[in-house]
């Protein structure tokens, strides 16, 4: 190989340059961006204490068969040890494939697909159609909007509380049934109406934030799309569907997928608007806590399993939405 050197710089060059190992790089990566790291650091640090911890742990948990009556617990001045054995994979073959898979997991985890399905058709559509209405040019339209968003603004166990006690038997929603003369549901106690009022309850929720985001993408469309559009002769139909949903569709696939992963991991309504006395209309999230901390024994390894079963769903469903996506936008650019 031919160097040569640079007079001004006695800088060598040579035909090629020389080969640099990876630890080589990250030394000198370090070097030149040490600021950068010094400024991530902190968020490392607690992103390892606060998740990657807890994830290994439970991961941990999975291949055992801990419960609250072999885990280290101290009674009074009592100590005792833990007595849990390794046992592999079976957690997830008797939770996928047991004799009681379907009772413990599969229905809820169909009933979960489901909870997701519409609470998040629900709130891109009502979204949607209340963005198109506050998008136009109506009288008052800061008061509507501030209206609207309330339900977001407001905490959630407030919210999920006041609906549980406007459901509760003699509440007001049933007293207004009775007043038109109209059958009061078992909202808290029927199968199918804990189910309806757990996805209204989320929907009412859920639609002020899927509302505020498309409106905003509603408001970043260039208004001389719509112009042009309408020259040429285009309805109100066609504006929508050929300019304002591709206008949407950057803000639609994010909301879309942060709505699927908030819904499918959606605590909070389920326990709060039940407990533990709808068995039959816990998600899995709320079906694995049950496990976990809702009955004695406390079956520790069988909710981490749940919890990993959940995370790998999730990665599974990501994957595939952006891979969709990307296909997706690809075909829109051609």
């Amino acid at each position: 190989m031919t160097v040569a050197i640079d007079r001004a710089t006695g800088e060598r060059h040579g035909d090629r340059a020389p080969r640099t190992g990876p630890g080589q790089r990250l030394r000198r990566g370090y070097r030149k961006h040490w600021y950068a790291y010094a400024m991530i650091a902190p968020v490392a640090v607690v992103l390892g204490v606060l998740v990657l911890y807890p994830l290994a742990y439970g991961l941990h948990l999975t291949l055992t068969d801990a419960d609250s009556l072999n885990t280290a617990r101290t009674i009074g001045v009592h100590h005792i040890d833990a007595t849990y054995r390794f046992i592999g994979l079976d957690n997830y073959r008797d939770v996928l494939f047991g004799p009681t898979a379907y009772d413990r997991f599969w229905s809820h985890f169909l009933w979960t697909i489901g909870w997701t399905a519409a609470c998040v058709a629900l709130h891109y559509g009502i979204g949607l159609g209340l963005a198109l209405l506050l998008n136009q040019r109506l009288r008052g339209r800061t008061v509507y909007r501030l209206i609207l968003i309330l339900p977001w603004a407001v905490p959630t166990f407030v919210t999920v509380f006041g609906w549980r006690f406007m459901l509760a038997d003699s509440g007001i929603v049933d007293s207004a049934l009775h007043a038109l003369r109209l059958p009061a549901p078992l909202w808290l106690e029927d199968t199918f109406w804990q189910r309806f009022a757990a996805v209204m309850v989320n929907t009412w929720c859920g639609v002020p934030f899927m509302m505020v985001s498309l409106l905003g993408g509603l408001q970043s469309i260039d208004p001389t799309l719509y112009e042009a559009a309408e020259m040429d002769g285009a309805g109100a139909w066609q504006r929508f569907r050929y300019v304002t949903l591709p206008g949407l569709t950057a803000v639609s696939s994010t909301v879309v997928l942060l709505g699927v992963i908030w819904t499918f991991n959606q605590f909070a309504v389920i326990f709060l608007l039940f407990g533990t006395t709808a068995p039959d209309a816990q998600i899995l999230v709320t079906w694995a806590y049950y496990l976990g901390f809702g009955q004695q024994p406390r079956d520790f390894a069988q909710s981490a399993t749940y919890g990993i079963l959940l995370l790998a769903v999730l990665i599974v469903f990501t994957s595939f939405y952006r891979r969709w996506l990307n296909r997706t936008e690809q075909q829109l650019a051609i």
